[in-house]
């Protein structure tokens, strides 16, 4: 079959999907009477569509789940070796997951118990504790902690970090985009974890957006290394997967993945791609109106570019695009080069813009108040020197030195490691704030007690205690916006 014909098969079998399924066959006769062999190919594929359904949107182990998985579920309060179940998470081909408690460190974990189809086999079982190990030696922030390998009772158990949070899927199905400044962040972090597994040899296999977790914090974690292959140099160790088994969620899947050979870093960028396309604009770069016809534009067919349906830097745009390349060797090699190129375009688009350096004078101008603030106590405590004044100006002291090195913190990040300010502004600004109005409260007593003998001074303080909360909460949070596209 010529490449036209394909193409030609591809547009048919698109179209014919619009039409309801008693006449998309006739459709197709009539569209293709003039070519046996593309007629033939769209009639195969419209009925291998319909046997299919939905399941090339969902991951093939966990379509397999009810058929592989013959384990009996635990129930709330159970306890399994030193883990006490606290409700169930979720259940796949890999086997289910859930809430646990650690008796032994006090600590809530995610406990995987794998399939019992996955560990009958010596082999497979000591491939999967190769994985778990080579797993729990990623020690990254944005990687899913995996604290033990458990055999219990002849069972295989997985005990790794639980992440509070929601999954980047999560918030594509919500309609939330990120801000432009907030694209450019996310790759960053997510590339710069999988580059840490990339190191170790590992390939994820199956990142998608409902594999990636946004906790409470802002940090991002990878989850869900269970279909990770590990190279470990040994062609005779056992795999879990053999060659040609189809292995994660075809949408997120390289050609070459769908085409059941062979994978490494490579596949992962792609997969990366797909989902940083999605998540800046909420549709896939391969979108069509099914499923089956979603993995044949995967396999076929160029991304839609991303410059045209969402407002992201064009450097940002070209480097997604390449990541989407069909050809494996078109790609960047790891994700520790992709992670070069996104530092390239962090460096170009860089923070030049006014908004940024208001902001950082506003850091400035902040930390000279706490200097005023606790220069104020020292001169109020030599006005009127009693047990309390003398008290409150060593507490402004150390709440000044405390907020001016956190507000110093934030500006040395967004001047050397741009990508880490939004987490590091979320991580203290809680902090921040409090120390902030524990200063406007001292000055605010401070002004009490001097009120009666010396008016000016105790006016100052007042006024220094409002423009200190005032900048906090209200100037604040404007210029956050303005400088970074992002709300405080």
């Amino acid at each position: 079959m010529t490449p036209e014909q394909r193409r030609r098969v591809r547009d048919l079998f698109e179209t014919a999907l619009e039409h309801a399924p008693e006449s998309a066959e006739a459709w197709v006769e009539r569209e293709a009477a003039d070519d046996d062999s593309v007629r033939a190919e769209v009639l195969s594929l419209i009925q291998h569509h319909s046997r299919a359904g939905a399941f090339l949107s969902e991951p093939i182990v966990e379509q397999a789940g009810d058929l592989l998985t013959d384990d009996t579920p635990f129930a709330p309060g159970a306890v399994v070796g030193n883990y006490k179940i606290i409700r169930e998470l979720g259940r796949g081909g890999m086997g289910r997951v859930y809430l646990a408690s650690d008796v032994r460190l006090g600590r809530t974990v995610a406990l995987k118990a794998l399939a019992p189809h996955l560990t009958r086999d010596e082999s497979q079982r000591e491939r999967l504790r190769r994985e778990a190990r080579a797993a729990a030696a990623l020690t990254h922030p944005g990687i899913c902690t995996v604290y033990a390998l458990e055999d219990i009772d002849g069972d295989l158990f997985i005990a790794s970090e639980f992440v509070d949070g929601q999954t980047l899927g999560e918030e594509i199905r919500s309609q939330r985009r990120p801000l432009r400044g907030d694209l450019l962040r996310i790759a960053r972090e997510l590339t710069a974890a999988l580059a840490t597994a990339h190191a170790k040899g590992i390939v994820h296999r199956d990142l998608k957006p409902d594999n990636v977790m946004r906790g409470r914090d802002g940090q991002l974690k990878i989850l869900d290394f269970g279909l990770a292959r590990v190279d470990a140099g040994d062609e005779s160790a056992p795999r879990m997967t053999q060659p040609g088994l189809l292995i994660g969620t075809p949408a997120y899947m390289a050609p070459e993945q769908i085409n059941g050979l062979p994978v490494g870093p490579r596949a992962d960028v792609f997969a990366v791609g797909v989902l940083l396309h999605e998540y800046a604009c909420g549709s896939h770069p391969f979108a069509a109106s099914t499923p089956l016809a979603t993995v044949a534009r995967v396999l076929e067919s160029d991304a839609l570019s991303l410059a045209s349906v969402a407002d992201v830097p064009s450097r940002l745009a070209s480097v997604i695009a390449k990541c989407l390349q069909k050809a494996p060797e078109e790609r960047f090699g790891s994700a520790a080069e992709l992670l070069g190129a996104l530092d390239a375009v962090d460096f170009e688009s860089g923070e030049t813009t006014p908004h940024a350096t208001w902001w950082r004078i506003h850091q400035i101008v902040v930390v000279l108040l706490y200097a005023t603030a606790a220069t104020l106590g020292w001169q109020l405590k030599q006005w009127v020197e009693t047990p309390v004044t003398v008290g409150i100006f060593l507490a402004l002291g150390a709440a000044a030195t405390v907020a001016g090195v956190l507000r110093g913190h934030l500006v040395f990040t967004a001047l050397m490691n741009r990508s880490r300010l939004t987490i590091e502004r979320r991580r203290t600004r809680y902090a921040i704030r409090g120390f902030d109005g524990l200063l406007a409260l001292l000055l605010f007593a401070d002004a009490a007690i001097i009120a009666a003998t010396r008016a000016l001074p105790a006016v100052s303080a007042i006024v220094l205690a409002l423009g200190i909360v005032l900048a906090s909460l209200v100037l604040e949070p404007a210029t956050i916006a303005a400088a970074f596209g992002e709300e405080s």
